[in-house]
């Protein structure tokens, strides 16, 4: 068999392959509430046969959001249709999971397809916004408010809450959401971190939101599930976040209760010189597994059965997660089956399309 679809267990919980579909924002949502297109989009790529299948960052506040509309988990009211969406993940054989997230200073924007602007409080948006610091991400945006220690310790039981909710809904998996220039990612870089209390300046206390937040959502997320982060392990950009950070930061999250971390990279800064190819940010992954003794998950254009399945092989990544190619092909997992010469759960509906000629 492929290593690509041998099992993997975390914890109590059985990946049938290491295939995840990344969390992608589809910008679908009113009042935070899930709908049929989610079910839809996750359902199917659920179908073509991957092992893990990852709800978008979800905002644990309004505030919190990227976009009005951004999918959320912060009331019990938003709980039933992710329930719903949950459970047909689980009956296909996939493990269901989602990624909680605030947006920090990259809140209240615009959908990518209507330019990403900021969004006035006329047409759906909301201020203020926050950050760690009183510092826009780019010319233009809106001016952050300084989050204050009682404004922090909100969001933290915030996440926790929303652990809470997804373990409801039926989640067996939670990434905490740290990349991508967002909330956490923001107090992890000294590119937007600027403050000088017990959140600001040195590594211990960059990190210090991030470590709250797992401790928080490991104490009302069960022993038996796995707890996954997502990080930018580097800025891309002299002075800011680094590999090195990223490695001890992994060892400190590992100590928490974390059981893998997802290694993307970028996004606290516009226009970072990031030279992407394929497979660019797996050498993170590999790195972060070998020296923190932690599993991880490696993205970044990833696209082909032979390169996926080399990553696992070769022991660069525990698994492999993907969100660009499971927009182009959600059954892809079950086409590199059969490119591999190994085997996936086929639903028995499609079964006849799968079988050899």
């Amino acid at each position: 068999m492929p290593t690509l679809f041998s099992p993997l267990q975390l914890r109590d919980v059985q990946l049938r392959n290491r295939i995840g579909v990344s969390p992608m924002c589809q910008y679908s949502s009113v009042d935070g509430f899930a709908n049929d297109w989610h079910l839809v989009h996750l359902g199917s790529r659920t179908v073509g046969g991957a092992g893990l299948v990852m709800a978008e960052a979800t905002a644990v506040t309004p505030e919190g959001r990227i976009s009005p509309q951004d999918l959320g988990l912060w009331k019990d009211e938003q709980i039933e249709m992710l329930a719903r969406i949950f459970r047909f993940i689980a009956a296909q054989g996939a493990v269901p999971a989602v990624q909680l997230a605030h947006a920090g200073r990259k809140a209240s924007t615009a959908p990518p397809w209507e330019g990403g602007h900021a969004v006035s409080e006329a047409d759906g948006g909301w201020r203020p916004i926050y950050g760690p610091s009183a510092s826009a991400f780019d010319l233009g945006d809106i001016m952050p408010h300084e989050i204050d220690v009682t404004g922090i310790r909100n969001v933290v039981e915030a996440f926790a809450k929303a652990a809470q909710r997804a373990l409801t809904a039926g989640a067996r998996m939670i990434e905490i959401h740290a990349a991508h220039g967002y909330l956490l990612h923001e107090f992890l870089s000294p590119l937007s971190n600027q403050r000088t209390d017990e959140y600001g300046s040195s590594f211990e206390n960059r990190t210090r939101a991030t470590r709250e937040v797992v401790r928080a959502v490991r104490t009302v997320w069960p022993e038996r599930l796995p707890l996954l982060v997502r990080i930018s392990a580097t800025d891309w950009v002299e002075g800011g976040w680094d590999a090195d950070q990223s490695v001890e930061l992994a060892r400190e999250l590992k100590r928490l209760g974390v059981d893998m971390i997802d290694c993307s990279s970028g996004g606290a800064v516009p226009n970072a010189r990031i030279p992407i190819a394929p497979g660019y940010q797996v050498p993170f992954a590999e790195r972060i597994r070998r020296e923190a003794d932690l599993a991880t998950a490696a993205v970044g254009m990833i696209t082909s059965p032979e390169q996926a399945n080399e990553l696992i092989t070769n022991g660069r990544a525990d698994m492999i997660f993907m969100a660009r190619e499971f927009l182009r092909e959600p059954y892809w997992p079950l086409k590199a089956a059969v490119h591999l010469g190994g085997t996936a759960q086929v639903p028995i509906q499609y079964g006849r399309a799968f079988v050899s000629r």
